[in-house]
């Protein structure tokens, strides 16, 4: 990664503006996971060490982006820092007014700003109704765009330097994560940032071989150019989950009630093909978990890759299992993005944890690429044993599908 890090600048008396990504599950003001606070402590702590003070913001939710909404506040997340830290943390009720916060919190101090989605020019996208017409369209995003640089201003005023440490919205050019760059003098990664580029900057464009990608999840279209691209890196491709079925059903068998996206079974073929012609190992279920209808007591059945017409498959058998096992257990480096089955239902979990018992056991660098793989890890207690457990989802995918992060390219070069 040739972008600088908080190890390559002077943070010595310095304000550092770091993006964190605390989006965190909070119900009545109770964080029910703080995994994503954890993670940034140690960039955190580093600054504080180095005589630098912080200036920490972080979106939560999907709040309107027409002002404060009570549920969205990081109000809990500044007092669940504080305890985590264990020293004060002040906290900027408004984003874009916190200049006497800042200023007043002193050397040393920890401002949290309020979350920036509270205002709709931090994703800079203005919404578009049925009746607004192309050109009027094009304004509004013109005018949103240079709103979104007033509060990119706004934000880099706080500080001396910009610090991006939330991988989890590399993904997305929004005001705080990669617009600020413009405006502020030097731009580095934190550690997270440098970590989750770093594992899946190597698996993708260096892999220790053999290289084996595991993909699941509902939807062949939710990752359609990840399967393109990883055909191209990749020496066995794995697919589990409802996305599954599409594949088989390109193949010609028959899936049932089963998950099928009817206008993605030519792009289905179309890989498939591709993959005999690379020589890439192109794996799918060879018998099935199905159930009379989507729910944790329904009535279950094994099949094969053939399903019966009124049923469903829901999770990979144990013949699949066993088959996907024995290709992780010769990789050299995995890459995981998505369960086997529908894992929250404990009918339907045995493939998912069959498959994570199986790359946990492997000698291979293992990266477990965010989202629902996360919590299948999480579940199965095995997380320790992987290598790497990513913090975000669609940024995760999105650089498995060989996209430019914008978090990441707006950050200072290194010489």
């Amino acid at each position: 990664m040739n972008k600088k890090t908080l190890r390559d600048v002077n943070l010595n008396g310095k304000r550092v503006v770091m993006r964190v990504d605390f989006n965190v599950p909070i119900k009545g003001g109770v964080i029910s996971d703080d995994t994503r606070v954890q993670a940034a402590l140690p960039s955190i702590r580093y600054v504080l060490e180095q005589g630098g003070s912080l200036v920490l913001m972080s979106h939560l939710g999907r709040p309107k982006g027409t002002g404060y909404e009570v549920e969205f506040s990081l109000a809990p997340v500044a007092v669940h820092l504080e305890k985590v830290l264990g020293r004060k943390v002040v906290f900027a009720p408004d984003c874009m007014a916190a200049d006497d916060v800042v200023k007043s919190a002193g050397a040393g101090s920890v401002v949290m700003l309020e979350n920036t989605r509270f205002y709709a020019e931090e994703e800079g996208k203005p919404k578009k109704t049925d009746d607004m017409t192309d050109e009027v369209y094009a304004a509004k995003k013109a005018e949103m765009k240079q709103k979104q640089s007033v509060l990119a201003k706004k934000l880099a005023s706080y500080g001396d330097l910009y610090c991006n440490d939330a991988f989890g919205a590399a993904h997305r050019a929004h005001a705080s994560t990669a617009v600020i760059c413009k405006y502020i003098g030097e731009s580095v990664a934190g550690f997270l940032m440098e970590k989750e580029i770093e594992y899946l900057g190597g698996a993708v464009e260096k892999p220790a071989r053999p290289f084996v990608a595991i993909l699941g999840g509902a939807k062949v279209s939710d990752k359609l150019a990840v399967v393109k691209n990883l055909l191209t890196k990749v020496d066995v491709l794995i697919i589990g989950g409802g996305m599954a079925y599409t594949f088989l059903k390109a193949k010609g068998h028959e899936i049932g009630k089963s998950l099928c996206e009817l206008d993605q079974l030519d792009y289905a073929r179309e890989m498939l093909a591709d993959a005999e012609k690379r020589g890439v190992k192109f794996l799918l279920p060879l018998d099935n978990v199905a159930a009379d209808n989507f729910a944790a007591d329904a009535n279950t059945r094994l099949v094969g890759n053939d399903i019966p017409e009124g049923w469903m498959a829901l999770d990979i058998g144990p013949k699949t299992t066993a088959l996907y096992a024995e290709a992780i257990k010769s990789a050299k480096t995995v890459v995981w993005n998505g369960p086997m089955g529908c894992f929250e239902m404990p009918a339907f979990a045995k493939g998912t944890l069959g498959v994570c018992q199986a790359v946990a056991d492997s000698d291979s660098v293992s990266i477990i690429g965010g989202g629902d793989s996360v919590s299948a890890v999480n579940k199965s207690g095995l997380a320790p044993k992987m290598t790497h457990i990513s913090t975000g989802g669609g940024a995760s995918l999105e650089f498995l599908e060989g996209k430019v992060l914008p978090g990441v390219a707006s950050l200072s070069d290194k010489a």
